[in-house]
Order: C-alpha cells, then sequence, then structure tokens
C-alpha cells in the first residue's frame, strides 16, 4: 500500500467552503479504482505539553483560530501507480478551488507501509 499524508492551512473564512469541497473530493477519490481509504481531519484539540501527555491528561479543545484553521488528508491507495494517475486527476478537477481556501501550499509526506 501507498500512503499521503497532506496538511493544509486553509483561511479562516473559508473553512465551510474548503471542508465542502473535502467531502467532493473524498467521494471522488473513493470512486476510483486502487484507491482504499480517503479521510480528512481538522484539527480541534492541542496537547498542554509532553508531560501532560506522559500523565494521561485529555487533549485541550482548541477555541478559536489564530490566521488559519489546519486539516489533514490521509489517503491510502493500492501502489504509486494508482496514486499519479488518481492526483493528476484530482488536482484537473479540483485544484483551483482548493487554491482559492489555503494560506500557503499544503506539505505532502508519501510512503509505503513499514507495519
Amino acid at each position: 500500500m501507498f500512503n499521503e499524508i497532506c496538511i493544509y492551512e486553509a483561511k479562516i473564512d473559508k473553512q465551510e467552503e474548503i471542508e465542502m469541497l473535502m467531502k467532493e473530493v473524498a467521494d471522488f477519490y473513493t470512486s476510483q479504482q486502487g484507491v482504499i481509504e480517503v479521510r480528512y481531519i481538522k484539527r480541534t484539540h492541542r496537547q498542554k505539553d509532553f508531560n501532560a501527555v506522559k500523565e494521561g491528561e485529555l487533549p485541550i479543545r482548541l477555541t478559536k483560530n489564530v490566521g488559519k484553521v489546519t486539516y489533514v488528508l490521509y489517503w491510502i491507495v493500492e501502489n504509486e501507480e494508482v496514486h499519479a494517475r488518481v492526483s493528476k486527476l484530482g488536482l484537473e478537477k479540483f485544484y483551483k478551488r482548493w487554491n482559492r481556501c489555503l494560506t500557503t501550499m499544503p506539505k505532502i509526506i508519501l510512503g509505503e507501509n513499514i507495519v
């Protein structure tokens, strides 16, 4: 399996638009042959600090977003060929709409499963 993790920083006033777009993109991706799973995550919590994690404390819910809203795509496909094909289709179909919502280019991590 081949994975992509993509971190997006969206404009605060574009949250509704980008979340609707994410649903549309997820539906499009999952309809493509070779796509196994597509998940979008909105950052809603943070840890107080590392000691809080060690003590088993609950994460802290964010009450406001300063300057941006962070989202993460977690996407699993069969192999690199599927990723290349579906990424190309997705960019052709959705790029302009994504670009309107983002504060900066996304950070993308690609790789194969090790466990």
